[in-house]
């Protein structure tokens, strides 16, 4: 199984930027979709984005569209999560994933049952 390892959380203030980090180990990285979820206290788990396997497609939610921005680099088996004009509604734990199987999308609608490993998660404060 995957194992999935997030970094780049901590505190920013409102307008700032933060880059998450997901590094993965085994050697299948390249063939699997990736996500970034997020939760925020007392809320539901939400859809950030997602990357094909190949890099070549992603998929936004809504709320970051145009100011979030996921890449990979299957080289280093690491995934990205650039978070320009952070906003204080961006503050939650952020998640990384993978699909379950293989070269398969992981879109925003995308029941659990699509999502095989996760990461533990890392915080991010927005602060004004």
């Amino acid at each position: 199984q995957v194992q999935l390892v997030e970094s780049g959380g901590g505190l920013v203030q409102a307008g700032g930027s933060l880059r998450l980090s997901c590094a993965a180990s085994g050697r299948t990285f390249s063939t699997y979709a990736m996500a970034w979820f997020r939760q925020a206290p007392g809320k539901e788990r939400e859809f950030v984005g997602s990357i094909t396997w190949s890099g070549g497609v992603t998929r936004y939610g809504d709320s970051v569209k145009g100011r979030f921005t996921i890449s990979r680099d299957n080289a280093k088996s690491t995934v990205y999560l650039q978070m320009n004009s952070l906003k204080l509604e961006d503050t939650a734990v952020y998640y990384c994933a993978t699909h379950s199987r293989p070269f398969r999308v992981i879109t925003p609608q995308a029941p659990s049952t699509d999502l095989g490993s996760w990461g533990q998660g890392t915080q991010v404060t927005v602060s004004s």
